[in-house]
């Protein structure tokens, strides 16, 4: 099995916890929380380890909150690559309305980065990455780092043999979205995300594959995917179109849910699957992990029984 290396440049430590209705202007009373390591690659990670794979996990943590991170990390079994921050990791907040069902995400933005800090983040990620491996960068950008980010970090690792897979999003997503020549492996975004960088609504799943195979054809990366929601998801090469339906399940959080789709498609990946097998375990680990409440993500079983609602066919 291929190595593979998650990397979190903005993590958060992620509290989620329920109320009977969220009313402005009133004391209102919680359930006890639920406390999760958050942010895109430690998720990727965590997903990886509950679908029984392993993974080392690049992580930049700080202060207390940090510290309380990489215990939660370790208890969890995650191989810990820790690299320090200068200021106090940041912290999230999840809160679920149970009476009109909708879930309510703050995002505090996490400490600022110098350009020293941003050169010694690239230099460490990049040694970490084993040639020949697979690397997760995923989540969003610290304040001070420039979004060209995952790019200049696929371009260091690139370099040493290693295929990069990127998730991220806005002003990061559309320079990496704009890149012609093919550093990225693979590029995943969900629907809204690829809605912004074609400048237009993507009518259907046609569409979505007709725009994933421009940016291959352009150089944006070797492989594109789009996520569609509870439509699935589409994958495009250059000569390969794919879509794989979501499971029909009672969706309680949509929490992590693209998270476990990168986890279980990359570790597809590492265990020398193809792209068919890879989108349909990625699909179906998205939808085990709307199963679940708040910041839990997925259980292996469900993510193995859904496999069969999930199948890839061409498009």
């Amino acid at each position: 099995m291929r190595d593979i290396l998650t990397v979190t440049l903005n993590p958060a430590l992620d509290l989620a916890t329920e109320v009977d209705r969220i009313i402005p202007d009133m004391k209102l009373r919680c359930a006890p929380a639920q406390l999760d390591p958050g942010g895109g690659g430690i998720n990727v990670s965590r997903a990886i380890a509950i679908l029984g794979g392993a993974s080392r996990t690049f992580v930049v943590l700080g202060g207390h909150n940090g510290d309380h991170m990489a215990k939660l990390m370790t208890e969890a079994g995650l191989n810990l690559i820790v690299h320090p921050a200068r200021g106090e990791t940041r912290s999230s907040l999840s809160v679920y309305d149970s009476t009109t069902h909708e879930q309510f995400r703050f995002m505090l933005p996490g400490p600022e980065w110098s350009e020293l800090d941003v050169a010694a983040v690239t230099a460490s990620v990049s040694y970490a990455a084993q040639p020949g491996g697979l690397a997760v960068i995923s989540g969003s950008i610290p304040p001070g780092v420039p979004m060209s980010i995952p790019i200049d970090l696929a371009r260091s690792m690139a370099a040493r043999g290693v295929d990069v897979v990127v998730d991220t999003s806005g002003p990061a997503l559309r320079i990496a979205g704009a890149a012609t020549d093919k550093l990225i492996h693979v590029l995943r975004m969900n629907h809204n995300e690829a809605n912004d960088l074609a400048g237009r609504k993507l009518r259907d799943l046609y569409d979505s594959a007709d725009f994933a195979q421009g940016l291959v054809a352009q150089g944006a990366a070797r492989i594109v995917i789009v996520a569609r929601d509870h439509e699935g998801s589409v994958l495009a090469t250059d000569g390969l179109r794919l879509h794989a339906p979501a499971a029909d399940v009672v969706v309680k959080s949509k929490v992590g849910a693209g998270d476990t789709f990168v986890g279980a498609f990359t570790m597809s990946l590492a265990m020398g699957e193809d792209l068919a097998s890879a989108l349909t375990r990625g699909v179906a680990g998205a939808s085990a992990a709307v199963m679940t409440d708040a910041t839990r993500l997925c259980r292996r079983e469900d993510a193995e029984r859904l496999m069969a609602e999930c199948q890839a066919r061409p498009i």
